[in-house]
């Protein structure tokens, strides 16, 4: 029986996953009454990975994730930014 991860793996071909990435920094902010945006910075990597969810969530700064993510970008005054939209997060 297949896991969730390849299952999702095996349905969208360009879903990344990676096991074992350590958090350095972990922000999150009200995006609108409802949802809170979550930053992460992984370690060895410059683009942040975002995600939603409907309420706060446990700091993972220092933490050991798996994820799995697109690439996606983000027009910023006018430049477009690498970031990581993640659609799967658990502790490792």
């Amino acid at each position: 029986m297949k896991s969730p991860v390849d299952k999702l793996l095996g349905k969208h071909q360009d879903l990344i996953h990676t096991d074992g990435m350590k958090v350095t920094s972990h922000t999150h902010r009200e995006d609108n009454e409802n949802w809170f945006l979550h930053t992460l910075m992984i370690e060895g990597c410059d683009a942040p990975f975002k995600f939603k969810r409907k309420k706060r969530y446990k700091n993972l700064k220092g933490k050991l994730v798996n994820m799995t993510y697109y690439v996606d970008y983000d027009i910023v005054a006018g430049f477009e930014i690498e970031t990581m939209r993640v659609v799967r997060i658990k502790l490792h």
